[in-house]
Protein backbone atom coordinates (compact mmCIF):
# COMPACT_ATOMS: atom_id res chain seq x y z
CA UNK A 1 0.00 0.00 0.00
CA UNK A 2 2.80 2.24 0.59
CA UNK A 3 4.10 1.41 -3.03
CA UNK A 4 0.94 2.32 -4.53
CA UNK A 5 0.59 5.87 -2.00
CA UNK A 6 4.27 6.87 -3.49
CA UNK A 7 3.77 6.00 -6.77
CA UNK A 8 0.78 7.99 -6.55
CA UNK A 9 2.31 10.85 -5.24
CA UNK A 10 5.35 11.04 -7.46
CA UNK A 11 2.70 11.23 -10.73
CA UNK A 12 1.35 13.55 -9.44
CA UNK A 13 4.71 15.99 -10.07
CA UNK A 14 4.02 16.45 -13.39
CA UNK A 15 0.81 17.53 -13.36
CA UNK A 16 1.99 20.14 -10.44
CA UNK A 17 4.87 21.51 -12.65
CA UNK A 18 2.58 21.61 -15.97
CA UNK A 19 -0.40 24.00 -13.86
CA UNK A 20 2.42 26.08 -12.61
CA UNK A 21 3.66 27.03 -16.13
CA UNK A 22 0.11 27.54 -16.80
CA UNK A 23 -0.27 30.01 -14.65
CA UNK A 24 2.90 31.91 -14.79
CA UNK A 25 1.51 31.99 -18.82
CA UNK A 26 -1.89 32.96 -18.00
CA UNK A 27 -0.59 36.67 -16.44
CA UNK A 28 2.17 36.85 -18.57
CA UNK A 29 0.74 36.28 -22.18
CA UNK A 30 -2.88 38.21 -21.60
CA UNK A 31 -3.44 40.89 -24.23
CA UNK A 32 -1.98 44.54 -23.64
CA UNK A 33 0.90 45.49 -21.50
CA UNK A 34 0.31 44.65 -17.98
CA UNK A 35 2.42 47.84 -16.28
CA UNK A 36 -0.33 49.99 -18.25
CA UNK A 37 -3.23 48.26 -16.73
CA UNK A 38 -2.03 48.64 -14.03
CA UNK A 39 -0.96 52.20 -14.28
CA UNK A 40 -4.65 52.57 -15.73
CA UNK A 41 -3.70 53.70 -18.73
CA UNK A 42 -1.99 56.79 -17.45
CA UNK A 43 0.37 58.27 -19.96
CA UNK A 44 2.35 60.63 -17.60
CA UNK A 45 3.89 57.88 -15.87
CA UNK A 46 7.82 57.52 -17.14
CA UNK A 47 9.53 54.75 -17.87
CA UNK A 48 11.23 54.51 -14.76
CA UNK A 49 8.02 54.22 -12.75
CA UNK A 50 6.75 51.40 -15.32
CA UNK A 51 10.44 49.77 -14.98
CA UNK A 52 10.18 49.65 -11.28
CA UNK A 53 6.52 47.84 -11.57
CA UNK A 54 8.14 45.57 -13.90
CA UNK A 55 10.46 44.55 -11.42
CA UNK A 56 8.04 44.25 -8.73
CA UNK A 57 6.11 42.07 -10.60
CA UNK A 58 8.69 39.84 -11.95
CA UNK A 59 8.67 40.37 -15.20
CA UNK A 60 11.74 41.58 -16.06
CA UNK A 61 14.36 39.20 -17.84
CA UNK A 62 13.78 36.46 -19.72
CA UNK A 63 10.23 33.90 -19.69
CA UNK A 64 12.81 30.67 -18.25
CA UNK A 65 14.49 33.78 -15.56
CA UNK A 66 11.10 34.60 -14.08
CA UNK A 67 9.88 31.31 -14.13
CA UNK A 68 12.57 30.22 -11.68
CA UNK A 69 12.24 33.38 -9.69
CA UNK A 70 8.21 32.85 -9.05
CA UNK A 71 8.11 29.49 -8.74
CA UNK A 72 11.52 29.01 -6.24
CA UNK A 73 10.25 31.80 -4.35
CA UNK A 74 6.84 29.83 -4.20
CA UNK A 75 8.55 26.94 -3.05
CA UNK A 76 9.78 28.73 -0.23
CA UNK A 77 6.58 30.41 0.96
CA UNK A 78 7.01 33.55 -0.78
CA UNK A 79 4.64 34.71 -3.27
CA UNK A 80 5.87 38.42 -3.29
CA UNK A 81 3.16 41.35 -2.05
CA UNK A 82 -0.42 42.10 -2.75
CA UNK A 83 -0.12 45.34 -4.92
CA UNK A 84 -3.68 46.07 -3.62
CA UNK A 85 -2.16 46.49 -0.05
CA UNK A 86 1.20 46.07 0.12
CA UNK A 87 0.73 42.60 2.46
CA UNK A 88 2.58 39.28 2.00
CA UNK A 89 0.85 37.48 0.07
CA UNK A 90 1.62 34.32 1.63
CA UNK A 91 -0.26 35.97 5.10
CA UNK A 92 -2.94 36.69 3.45
CA UNK A 93 -3.41 33.11 2.08
CA UNK A 94 -2.35 31.77 5.37
CA UNK A 95 -5.32 33.27 6.86
CA UNK A 96 -7.49 32.42 4.27
CA UNK A 97 -7.16 29.21 3.52
CA UNK A 98 -8.72 27.55 6.79
CA UNK A 99 -11.87 29.16 6.01
CA UNK A 100 -12.34 28.07 2.43
CA UNK A 101 -10.70 24.74 3.71
CA UNK A 102 -13.50 24.42 6.16
CA UNK A 103 -16.02 25.58 3.40
CA UNK A 104 -15.78 22.71 1.14
CA UNK A 105 -14.95 19.97 4.10
CA UNK A 106 -18.37 20.98 5.65
CA UNK A 107 -20.06 20.90 2.08
CA UNK A 108 -18.76 17.77 1.37
CA UNK A 109 -19.61 16.07 4.60
CA UNK A 110 -23.37 17.22 4.23
CA UNK A 111 -23.34 16.05 0.42
CA UNK A 112 -22.05 12.45 1.56
CA UNK A 113 -23.83 11.87 4.71
CA UNK A 114 -26.90 13.12 2.69
CA UNK A 115 -26.58 11.91 -0.35
CA UNK A 116 -25.40 8.49 0.09
CA UNK A 117 -28.19 7.24 2.06
CA UNK A 118 -30.61 8.68 -0.47
CA UNK A 119 -28.88 6.61 -3.21
CA UNK A 120 -29.06 3.59 -1.06
CA UNK A 121 -32.66 4.02 -0.52
CA UNK A 122 -33.51 5.14 -4.02
CA UNK A 123 -31.42 2.44 -5.45
CA UNK A 124 -33.13 -0.66 -3.05
CA UNK A 125 -36.82 0.48 -3.53
CA UNK A 126 -36.74 1.19 -6.94
CA UNK A 127 -39.63 3.05 -8.64
CA UNK A 128 -40.98 3.35 -5.51
CA UNK A 129 -42.37 6.82 -3.85
CA UNK A 130 -39.26 7.46 -2.39
CA UNK A 131 -37.07 6.60 -5.14
CA UNK A 132 -39.01 9.26 -7.46
CA UNK A 133 -38.37 11.95 -4.94
CA UNK A 134 -34.95 11.27 -4.43
CA UNK A 135 -34.79 11.71 -8.18
CA UNK A 136 -36.60 14.69 -8.58
CA UNK A 137 -34.83 16.13 -5.55
CA UNK A 138 -31.50 15.37 -7.09
CA UNK A 139 -32.95 16.87 -10.78
CA UNK A 140 -34.01 20.37 -8.80
CA UNK A 141 -30.44 20.09 -6.76
CA UNK A 142 -27.92 19.76 -10.16
CA UNK A 143 -30.50 22.45 -11.72
CA UNK A 144 -30.28 25.40 -8.70
CA UNK A 145 -27.41 27.63 -9.01
CA UNK A 146 -25.41 28.08 -5.61
CA UNK A 147 -25.42 31.50 -5.92
CA UNK A 148 -28.76 31.91 -5.98
CA UNK A 149 -29.64 29.30 -3.69
CA UNK A 150 -27.46 31.17 -0.71
CA UNK A 151 -29.20 34.03 -1.52
CA UNK A 152 -32.29 33.08 -1.06
CA UNK A 153 -31.20 31.41 2.19
CA UNK A 154 -30.07 34.40 3.24
CA UNK A 155 -33.19 36.09 2.22
CA UNK A 156 -35.74 33.82 4.22
CA UNK A 157 -33.88 33.43 7.16
CA UNK A 158 -33.47 37.35 7.53
CA UNK A 159 -37.30 37.66 6.96
CA UNK A 160 -38.73 34.55 8.34
CA UNK A 161 -36.62 33.92 11.11
CA UNK A 162 -34.96 37.91 11.82
CA UNK A 163 -31.69 35.95 12.17
CA UNK A 164 -28.47 36.40 9.56
CA UNK A 165 -25.17 34.68 9.96
CA UNK A 166 -22.55 36.21 11.93
CA UNK A 167 -20.48 38.94 9.39
CA UNK A 168 -17.62 39.17 10.94
CA UNK A 169 -15.37 35.29 10.48
CA UNK A 170 -15.37 33.85 14.03
CA UNK A 171 -12.47 30.76 14.21
CA UNK A 172 -14.07 27.08 14.78
CA UNK A 173 -11.49 27.17 18.12
CA UNK A 174 -12.45 30.20 19.20
CA UNK A 175 -16.07 29.40 19.16
CA UNK A 176 -17.65 26.49 17.42
CA UNK A 177 -21.17 27.09 17.51
CA UNK A 178 -20.89 30.45 16.48
CA UNK A 179 -18.42 29.55 13.51
CA UNK A 180 -20.64 26.48 12.83
CA UNK A 181 -23.41 28.75 12.53
CA UNK A 182 -21.90 30.98 11.00
CA UNK A 183 -20.72 28.54 7.90
CA UNK A 184 -23.96 26.32 7.46
CA UNK A 185 -25.61 28.40 5.21
CA UNK A 186 -22.89 28.60 2.89
CA UNK A 187 -22.18 24.94 3.17
CA UNK A 188 -25.57 24.26 2.03
CA UNK A 189 -25.49 26.26 -0.75
CA UNK A 190 -22.99 25.22 -1.94
CA UNK A 191 -22.97 21.36 -1.13
CA UNK A 192 -26.78 21.14 -3.31
CA UNK A 193 -25.41 20.19 -6.54
CA UNK A 194 -22.71 18.12 -5.14
CA UNK A 195 -24.89 16.05 -2.46
CA UNK A 196 -27.88 15.57 -5.83
CA UNK A 197 -24.41 14.31 -8.10
CA UNK A 198 -23.62 12.09 -5.38
CA UNK A 199 -27.25 10.92 -4.63
CA UNK A 200 -27.40 10.45 -8.52
CA UNK A 201 -24.41 8.32 -8.81
CA UNK A 202 -24.71 6.08 -5.64
CA UNK A 203 -28.36 5.07 -7.56
CA UNK A 204 -27.12 4.10 -10.71
CA UNK A 205 -23.73 2.36 -9.29
CA UNK A 206 -26.19 0.59 -6.61
CA UNK A 207 -28.91 -0.49 -9.44
CA UNK A 208 -25.66 -1.78 -11.65
CA UNK A 209 -24.13 -3.97 -8.43
CA UNK A 210 -27.80 -5.43 -7.07
CA UNK A 211 -27.87 -7.10 -10.60
CA UNK A 212 -24.43 -8.67 -10.59
CA UNK A 213 -24.21 -12.68 -10.37
CA UNK A 214 -22.53 -12.31 -6.38
CA UNK A 215 -25.50 -10.21 -5.25
CA UNK A 216 -28.25 -12.97 -6.34
CA UNK A 217 -26.02 -15.59 -4.83
CA UNK A 218 -25.64 -14.16 -1.35
CA UNK A 219 -29.28 -13.20 -1.46
CA UNK A 220 -30.14 -17.14 -2.55
CA UNK A 221 -28.51 -18.25 0.50
CA UNK A 222 -30.71 -16.22 2.58
CA UNK A 223 -28.61 -13.56 3.53
CA UNK A 224 -30.32 -10.97 5.38
CA UNK A 225 -31.05 -7.91 2.50
CA UNK A 226 -29.37 -4.90 4.70
CA UNK A 227 -26.29 -6.95 4.93
CA UNK A 228 -26.69 -7.63 1.27
CA UNK A 229 -27.14 -4.23 0.33
CA UNK A 230 -24.85 -2.47 2.65
CA UNK A 231 -21.90 -5.41 3.44
CA UNK A 232 -21.79 -6.94 -0.30
CA UNK A 233 -23.46 -4.00 -2.28
CA UNK A 234 -22.11 -0.53 -1.34
CA UNK A 235 -18.42 -0.89 -0.96
CA UNK A 236 -18.27 -1.12 -4.57
CA UNK A 237 -20.76 0.64 -5.53
CA UNK A 238 -18.71 3.58 -3.93
CA UNK A 239 -15.61 3.56 -6.42
CA UNK A 240 -16.56 5.28 -9.16
CA UNK A 241 -19.16 7.50 -6.21
CA UNK A 242 -15.43 8.78 -4.59
CA UNK A 243 -14.19 9.56 -8.17
CA UNK A 244 -17.05 11.91 -8.54
CA UNK A 245 -16.21 13.60 -5.13
CA UNK A 246 -12.66 13.73 -6.06
CA UNK A 247 -13.64 16.20 -9.06
CA UNK A 248 -16.63 17.70 -6.99
CA UNK A 249 -13.79 19.33 -4.99
CA UNK A 250 -13.12 21.74 -7.83
CA UNK A 251 -16.57 22.81 -8.55
CA UNK A 252 -17.09 23.41 -4.66
CA UNK A 253 -13.86 25.49 -4.72
CA UNK A 254 -15.41 27.57 -7.57
CA UNK A 255 -18.33 28.15 -5.79
CA UNK A 256 -17.18 29.22 -2.84
CA UNK A 257 -15.63 32.17 -4.16
CA UNK A 258 -19.33 33.56 -4.90
CA UNK A 259 -20.77 32.15 -1.76
CA UNK A 260 -17.64 33.83 0.30
CA UNK A 261 -18.79 37.10 -1.29
CA UNK A 262 -22.84 36.64 -0.45
CA UNK A 263 -21.98 35.64 3.41
CA UNK A 264 -19.25 38.09 3.48
CA UNK A 265 -16.54 35.11 4.50
CA UNK A 266 -12.97 36.25 3.80
CA UNK A 267 -11.90 33.12 1.98
CA UNK A 268 -9.93 32.03 -1.06
CA UNK A 269 -12.20 32.55 -3.72
CA UNK A 270 -13.15 35.73 -1.95
CA UNK A 271 -9.61 36.96 -2.38
CA UNK A 272 -9.24 35.63 -5.16
CA UNK A 273 -12.05 37.78 -6.95
CA UNK A 274 -11.16 40.72 -5.63
CA UNK A 275 -7.54 40.42 -6.75
CA UNK A 276 -9.09 40.27 -10.00
CA UNK A 277 -11.33 43.33 -9.75
CA UNK A 278 -8.20 44.89 -8.16
CA UNK A 279 -5.52 43.29 -11.18
CA UNK A 280 -3.92 42.00 -8.38
CA UNK A 281 -1.44 39.68 -10.22
CA UNK A 282 1.05 38.02 -7.70
CA UNK A 283 -1.87 37.32 -4.98
CA UNK A 284 -3.63 36.22 -8.67
CA UNK A 285 -0.56 33.56 -9.43
CA UNK A 286 -0.38 32.36 -5.58
CA UNK A 287 -4.54 31.57 -4.98
CA UNK A 288 -4.52 30.22 -8.21
CA UNK A 289 -1.52 27.67 -7.82
CA UNK A 290 -3.12 27.30 -3.88
CA UNK A 291 -6.63 26.45 -5.39
CA UNK A 292 -4.80 23.78 -7.96
CA UNK A 293 -2.55 22.37 -5.17
CA UNK A 294 -5.40 21.82 -2.82
CA UNK A 295 -7.28 20.27 -5.72
CA UNK A 296 -4.70 18.04 -6.60
CA UNK A 297 -4.38 16.88 -3.07
CA UNK A 298 -7.98 15.95 -2.58
CA UNK A 299 -7.37 13.78 -6.06
CA UNK A 300 -4.56 11.91 -4.45
CA UNK A 301 -7.03 10.95 -0.79
CA UNK A 302 -9.09 9.91 -3.73
CA UNK A 303 -6.71 7.54 -4.84
CA UNK A 304 -5.49 6.46 -1.60
CA UNK A 305 -9.08 5.56 -1.13
CA UNK A 306 -9.13 3.37 -4.45
CA UNK A 307 -6.29 1.26 -2.52
CA UNK A 308 -8.81 0.75 0.61
CA UNK A 309 -12.15 -0.02 -1.05
CA UNK A 310 -10.28 -1.83 -3.24
CA UNK A 311 -7.13 -3.73 -2.30
CA UNK A 312 -6.74 -5.53 -6.09
CA UNK A 313 -5.95 -1.82 -7.39
CA UNK A 314 -2.69 -1.13 -5.29
CA UNK A 315 -1.50 -4.99 -5.50
CA UNK A 316 -1.79 -4.09 -9.30
CA UNK A 317 0.04 -0.74 -9.10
Amino acid sequence: MLGYIVKRTLLLLPTLFGVSIGIFLMVRLLPGDIIDILLGGDITASEEVKQQAREQLGLTGSYPEQYWNWISGAVRGDFGDSLRNAEPVSAILRDSLPITLELVFLALLIAVVVGIPLGVISASRRDSASDYASRLGGLIGVSVPNFWLATLLLLFTSKVFGWVPPLTYVSFFDDPLTNLSQFILPALSISVFTLAIVMRMVRATMLEVLGQDYVRTARAKGVARRKVIYRHSLRNALIPVITVVGFEVGVLMSGAAIVEIIFGLPGVGNQLLQAIFNRDYPMIQATTLLIAIVFIGFNLIVDVLYGILDPRISAEA
